[in-house]
């Protein structure tokens, strides 16, 4: 275990995500150390940012118990009875009109989920680092999602920080993740190099231009940050629009019903939730499903609106979430790939060419090309004046958004590497340098 005199004094990073979050540790001669947790009798250091919550009995009276990240799903997983699986809370940070919600007649703000996820992670690194951790260097993005402008950023970063001091973190210093991605990569270099970082999250996707180097590291050089830049479009988006072209038809999203003599649409905001799977635990209020069957009641095709609400009962926005994940990962990889879910009651099954899918995805490429384009105009710096790309986060294997990248600044310009953990790794080099 630690002492009282071995608590962290600057050198912690953490990498709260959309999807994952991730925890690292720099010591005195900067080796950075990532903190791994079992997840199906194995070992990650990805730390899912959700929380699975249960009303369960002991000694006949009802609590509610809670588990977060590896272990949330384990116990999702293997439950009879499902509770409910919060995620992608991250999300949520800018917005004024989510302030709570209520689980099994207990209202928990959007600070108290957050922080039920921080504690454990904080708590499951103090037993591997050996350390106390009550200090650290936190990533955020340049835009939260939603942020439409510089206050609505300053609210979701006072939120993210209110939550962190509830989980126990006496001090906290907010870096911007791209910055803290290029403080990784710039402890592989033995030159200056002006370099673009890219990074892609869940929830958004951002943009600096930083000079880096042993000359910045040495000197400490004001203006090593050139610009920044960020757009509210990255995984989540992606997967939305897999949901929407393969999911949604086959649960009756576009399909009738008869009512009054008429013949309507089925409402479509439902399935505009479906596509945020984790905003899918919100259709199961009662008034909604009270809604849904009086549509399946009406409907034409009742067999997938019946599939629909089954889909929704059963909470499966996980394992959707597990089979999106499963083909986007196999696009990159192939021209074409199977997407397959199948819970018994539900089964679907569609080969996917990734032309569909980049076609899907081109409001959203373009997007990032305009984010990244705006980012270079507004410092001043012409493509071939960038000296390296560096791409980190899920979505950067993307071929589409490579090709972004690979246009503008030629292949032999990007790099990656640790694509899941660079920022938590950089926040910890940070940390260590702010000391």
């Amino acid at each position: 275990m630690y002492s009282a005199s071995q608590t962290s004094k600057g050198n912690i990073g953490i990498d709260f995500g959309t999807t994952n979050s991730s925890i690292a540790y720099a010591n005195g001669s900067g080796e950075v150390q990532l903190a791994k947790f079992p997840y199906l009798g194995g070992l990650t250091d990805a730390y899912r940012s959700l929380l699975y919550l249960q009303r369960q009995k002991e000694g006949g009276v009802n609590i509610l118990k809670s588990w977060t990240g590896p272990e949330a799903i384990e116990e999702y997983l293997s439950a009879d009875m499902k509770g409910r699986l919060i995620q992608s809370l991250k999300s949520f940070l800018s917005s004024r009109n989510l302030h709570s919600t209520e689980v099994f007649g207990r209202r928990l703000t959007l600070e108290d989920l957050i922080a039920r996820i921080l504690r454990d992670l904080r708590e499951k690194a103090e037993h591997q680092f050996g350390i106390k951790i009550r200090s650290a260097v936190v990533g955020r993005p340049v835009h939260f999602v939603g942020a439409e402008n510089q206050e609505d950023d300053t609210y979701a970063e006072g939120r993210l920080r209110s939550a962190f001091d509830s989980a126990g973190y006496e001090s906290v210093e907010f870096e911007m993740e791209p910055i803290a991605a290029a403080h990784y990569y710039e402890s592989t270099l033995d030159h200056d190099e002006l370099i673009l970082i890219g990074d892609f999250g869940g929830g958004t996707s951002d943009f600096s231009l930083v000079h880096v180097g042993p000359t910045v590291r040495r000197d400490r050089v004001s203006g090593s940050i050139i610009g920044n830049a960020g757009v509210g479009v990255a995984g989540d988006a992606f997967d939305a629009k897999i949901i929407r072209h393969l999911v949604s038809p086959a649960l009756g999203a576009g399909s009738q019903l008869r009512s009054l003599g008429k013949i309507l649409t089925v409402p479509n905001w439902v399935y505009i939730k479906l596509e945020r799977w984790h905003h899918l635990s919100l259709l199961r209020a009662r008034d909604v499903l009270e809604m849904l069957r009086g549509v399946h009641a009406q409907s034409l095709e009742p067999a997938k609106i019946g599939a629909l609400i089954h889909f929704i009962k059963e909470d499966l926005g996980f394992h959707l979430h597990r089979a999106v994940q499963k083909v986007k990962s196999d696009l990159s990889k192939a021209p074409r790939a199977t997407f397959q879910f199948s819970d018994g009651f539900v089964d679907l099954a569609a080969t996917v060419e990734r032309a569909s899918f980049e076609e899907w995805i081109s409001e959203e490429l373009g997007q990032i090309e305009r984010c990244v384009d705006s980012l270079l105009t507004s410092s001043g710096v012409q493509p071939t004046g960038v000296d390296m790309v560096f791409l980190t986060g899920g979505s950067s294997f993307v071929p589409a958004v490579r090709r972004i990248f690979e246009t503008r600044f030629g292949e032999k310009r990007i790099r990656g590497g640790n694509e899941f953990t660079s920022v938590a790794r950089g926040l910890a080099l940070k940390a260590m340098d702010s000391r």
